[in-house]
């Protein structure tokens, strides 16, 4: 399966403002890409990419003053099938995991381990661990938090969203990779595309997604408790801690978003 994905972000800047850009697909996917997903910029200005400290890849640029546009078009290769189930993958003894996974345990900025830990063992601690704990955490977390992009707010952590019950995909992310440290199972943030390929329409407007990944069985597992099902599609950008560490963008001055487009769709077979 090919999928064309891809953005357009128009801002409005009143003078020059250094930014960090964070748009491109990860690297675990750049051999599925038909060709490099470039960064573009309307007007044309100089681009420094390097990996962070996850090893995602990042853009460094100075935004002129004025009207600006950043994006990236590309298409994919896909296996085309929904996200795959281990219903087996074992949950490690944390003196086991490897050395990498061990930040994936701790609290950070918008995931307050030490605030939801008696909660977490009081709501999970008596489910099967592994794979059924996750599902489980999954599970409450899509059915405890309302979705709507009116709910949107920046500064949400986990320990708001667990006590306002509403939220964008972010706020469900960042319950459920609390909730799953509190446990002692490793879990990252995530961020990318999500396609509707294999959904009845109608379709809302295609943004950027939230989900998790967590460390069982040896291996990284996708888990998306926003919407709780296996999608088709689903394409990383980053990966961190938590959103602190893989925003899109990030601007070092005033400025205003006056356009947001985002694509993950089907692409025709050649």
């Amino acid at each position: 399966m090919r999928i064309r994905v891809g953005s357009e972000l128009r801002f409005e800047f009143p003078q020059p403002t250094p930014m960090i850009v964070m748009l491109n697909v990860h690297f675990s996917r750049f051999s599925d890409l038909e060709a490099p997903d470039s960064l573009m910029a309307i007007p044309s200005v100089p681009i420094e990419g390097y990996r962070d400290s996850f090893g995602n890849w990042c853009n460094r640029l100075v935004a002129p003053a004025g009207h600006f546009t950043l994006g990236t078009n590309a298409v994919i290769r896909d296996r085309g099938m929904p996200d795959p189930i281990a219903l087996d993958a074992l949950q490690h003894q944390v003196q086991h995991l490897p050395a990498d996974t061990l930040q994936y345990l701790l609290g950070s900025r918008y995931c307050e381990t030490d605030r939801l830990s008696d909660e977490a063992w009081r709501l999970f601690g008596q489910t099967p661990l592994g794979w059924p704990r996750v599902q489980a955490i999954c599970d409450f977390v899509h059915d405890h938090i309302v979705f709507g992009y009116e709910h949107s707010r920046p500064t949400r952590t986990a320990y708001e969203a667990y006590v306002e019950r509403r939220g964008v995909c972010r706020d469900f992310a960042h319950l459920a990779v609390t909730f799953c440290r509190c446990l002692n199972i490793p879990t990252r943030y995530c961020t990318g595309y999500i396609t509707d390929i294999g959904l009845p329409p109608p379709y809302a407007p295609m943004d950027f997604s939230a989900w998790i990944e967590v460390y069982l069985g040896g291996r990284w597992h996708a888990f998306d408790p926003r919407n709780n099902a296996p999608r088709v599609g689903r394409i990383l950008i980053a990966h961190g801690r938590d959103a602190a560490d893989v925003p899109l963008t990030h601007s070092f001055g005033p400025n205003s978003l006056s356009g947001f487009r985002v694509w993950a769709d089907e692409a025709p077979a050649v």
